[in-house]
């Protein structure tokens, strides 16, 4: 049977878990919107969009977990549009709303980047506590290797097939990859410290226009696996480690996003 706990306590247990202390971020990690105060079923996504919310009212949530919150920084503050669409949304059915962005990225346990890992059957550099070595800004871009090389071809038609999205592929398709690095999401910005790193291959979620030459001219491939598609996994893990401790339910829902 589904207990329960208060919104404080579930808040309170997250940021201590994920170390949100750690991290300089773009949006407020935590609790976003208050809703109901007493917490008994929770779903999981990667974005807090209205197809979610709707989906989580639907299933009887009083609770929505997610990476991709909101009230970013630099976005136009007003609460109208879309935004007014959400927020009101939220309100009128009594949602708590509870978002961690960066430091569900890198967090050794849970964080989409370990769990991308996993998914692909990649292995870790460890540090010297056995956790995922970080590199980068605040360690987020995780490093490790394959225990046979594959060509680059092969391991671009594996990770399509693995995430259900076409991969956007850069380098020769005969490049043996050993060595890797990765970051979920929108991080093609830290290919140049991938480089730096000597792997054979950067995967992000997504590329931007200098991605491609950074690939070319140099001996670091790329994969670009999906932005949504590489960041489903941690929220996902989170939710099942939040139900274990606290033995509430918790439901993960997907919502198809090609980006």
């Amino acid at each position: 049977m589904s207990t329960s706990m208060t919104r404080n306590e579930l808040v309170s247990w997250l940021d201590s878990y994920l170390e949100t202390q750690r991290f300089k971020d773009y949006c407020p990690n935590g609790l976003q919107v208050e809703g109901a105060e007493t917490v008994q079923h929770i779903v999981t996504g990667v974005t807090a969009s209205l197809a979610l919310l709707e989906a989580a009212v639907e299933r009887g949530a009083d609770t929505v977990l997610v990476h991709h919150g909101w009230f970013w920084k630099n976005e136009d503050e007003r609460i109208r549009g879309m935004k007014r669409k959400r927020i009101a949304y939220a309100l009128q059915h009594n949602l708590n709303l509870i978002a961690y962005h960066l430091p569900l990225d890198a967090h050794p346990e849970v964080g989409n980047n370990t769990q991308l890992a996993r998914q692909l059957g990649f292995k870790h550099d460890l540090d010297a506590e056995g956790l995922p070595k970080g590199i980068g800004p605040s360690n987020l871009i995780q490093t490790g290797y394959l225990d046979i090389p594959e060509t680059l071809e092969s391991l671009s038609a594996k990770i399509s097939d693995i995430l259900q999205r076409d991969a956007l592929t850069v380098g020769n398709p005969q490049q043996l990859i050993q060595r890797l690095a990765w970051c979920t999401g929108g991080a093609q910005g830290f290919m140049s410290e991938a480089i730096e790193a000597g792997v054979d291959l950067y995967i992000s979620g997504e590329a931007s226009e200098p991605t491609y030459h950074y690939a070319c001219e140099t001996s670091t491939a790329y994969i670009g696996a999906g932005h949504h598609a590489t960041e489903r996994y941690g929220v996902k893990a989170l939710g099942e480690k939040v139900a274990e401790h606290f033995k509430v339910q918790v439901e993960f829902i997907d919502l198809n996003n090609p980006i």
